[in-house]
């Protein structure tokens, strides 16, 4: 967004986003970016050339956002990370998610803290080369509230950017909250002079995820951020028929009887070949065409989709990643074909 930019959706005398009184003057009154437009920065910013030193050692920079909440977008950032990491790349997972971050736990880095040297702040590190740096490392307790206005939350993503020593890294992944608010406006303005490569937005196949979506990617074209592609996470649950949970209902009572060992026991006898069938069924209202439809209609790059599968839940609940787990046999060959189609698209603006 050029200075001076002013939203389609604004007032009538709207000042500017860029103007002193953005957000404070008369004519913002009512406006729908009002609270943005009042906590953003405004003008020229000396941390900005902070900024851009600290950047200039990150050769790739990846955004990973969603209109709505509850997507698996962080999921997708942390998988996301731990396969950059696992081609032998210089890796670093951002979590600018203010007021819920789970990249820690999804990272398998609950209760560690992030250390200051002489040359900033220090990731938090996986491995050596994957390191991480997240709000979450600095609540004292992790049931505690982040109960924030936008302005602190902008401070904390601009220190995240200008005291973080990240060294000679290959890709920096930033893993947003959901929507279009204060930390998407500044994280763009503070990264989009040093270059991102773009954004992948992560969304599930139901409209009602979509409309929210719709939104995101407007709001990367507004901006200018690229968008790299768009994933359908949560695209029908699959699993194998072995895995799967059995109950017989009875409909007096609504209660349900635990009769899987018996199914399977059948099946083991009669049919022991449908044992490596893998079980899928639709969780999510799809008939509206899903992601796909939308990324046709909207022009942008349709990446794949990624099934519910419950192995991949538990990968993430116990942070580790899912392409060196033997059990996401499901989950990981989709989530790898997606990141090979990101992978050189970013290795295309070097």
């Amino acid at each position: 967004m050029e200075n001076g930019d002013i939203p389609e959706n604004a007032n009538e005398h709207c000042p500017g986003p860029q103007s002193e009184t953005a957000g404070k003057s008369d004519s913002c009154a009512g406006c729908p970016n009002q609270e943005a437009c009042a906590t953003a920065p405004k003008g020229p910013d000396p941390d900005l050339v902070a900024i851009a030193e600290r950047m200039s050692t990150v050769k790739h920079k990846i955004l990973v956002l969603s209109g709505k909440g509850g997507v698996g977008k962080s999921t997708f950032s942390a998988q996301l990370s731990f396969a950059l990491a696992g081609m032998d790349h210089q890796v670093g997972l951002m979590d600018i998610d203010i007021c819920g971050p789970s990249i820690p736990k999804m990272l398998g880095l609950e209760g560690q803290e992030i250390h200051q040297s002489n040359l900033g702040w220090s990731p938090v590190y996986v491995e050596d080369n994957l390191g991480v740096m997240s709000i979450g490392f600095m609540l004292p307790n992790s049931d505690d509230a982040v109960i924030w206005r936008g302005p602190r939350k902008n401070g904390l993503i601009k220190q995240f950017l200008k005291d973080v020593y990240w060294g000679e890294i290959d890709y920096l992944v930033v893993d947003a909250p959901p929507g279009t608010s204060d930390e998407h406006i500044s994280i763009v303005q503070y990264l989009l002079p040093t270059g991102i490569d773009g954004a992948i937005i992560v969304t599930t196949p139901q409209e009602v995820s979509l409309i929210d979506v719709r939104k995101e990617v407007s709001f990367c074209k507004k901006v200018g951020v690229p968008v790299l592609g768009v994933v359908e996470n949560m695209s029908g649950l699959s699993q194998p028929l072995k895995d799967v949970k059995f109950m017989k209902l009875a409909t007096e009572t609504g209660s349900s009887i635990n009769v899987t060992e018996d199914v399977i026991s059948c099946l083991r006898e009669n049919a022991p070949e449908l044992l490596d069938i893998v079980a899928c069924s639709e969780v999510f209202d799809s008939s509206g065409g899903g992601a796909e439809r939308m990324c046709r209609e909207m022009g942008v790059p349709f990446l794949g989709k990624v099934p519910l599968d419950p192995q991949l839940c538990k990968a993430a609940e116990q942070g580790k990643s899912c392409f060196e787990d033997t059990e996401c046999l499901i989950s990981a060959p989709a989530l790898k074909s997606i990141i090979q189609k990101v992978v050189p698209s970013t290795v295309m603006t070097e």
